[in-house]
C-alpha cells in the first residue's frame, strides 16, 4: 500500500494518483477516474476534484493509496 502525506487539509483525487506514481500525468489520472476505474473508500469515484482527507483509501489497478497527515 502506498501512502500519500497531506501538506494541507486535503488533496484532490487526481493529484493523489500522480503523487503516488499511479498516473504519469493529470490527463492519465483524469481518464482513469472518468472511466470509473478508481474507488475511494470502496466506492467508484468519477470526480477528479474529490477532496481526500486523512484516513481515505484510494484503489486503482489493484493498488491502494492511504491518505495520511
Amino acid at each position: 500500500m502506498e501512502t500519500v502525506h497531506l501538506r494541507e487539509d486535503f488533496i484532490k483525487l487526481g493529484q493523489a494518483l500522480k503523487a503516488a506514481g499511479m498516473a504519469e500525468s493529470g490527463v492519465d489520472a483524469k481518464y482513469a477516474i472518468l472511466d470509473g476505474l478508481v474507488k475511494v473508500n470502496g466506492e467508484v469515484e468519477t470526480r477528479r476534484g474529490r477532496k481526500l482527507k486523512e484516513g481515505d483509501v484510494v484503489t486503482f489497478q489493484q493498488n491502494e493509496i492511504r491518505i495520511e497527515r
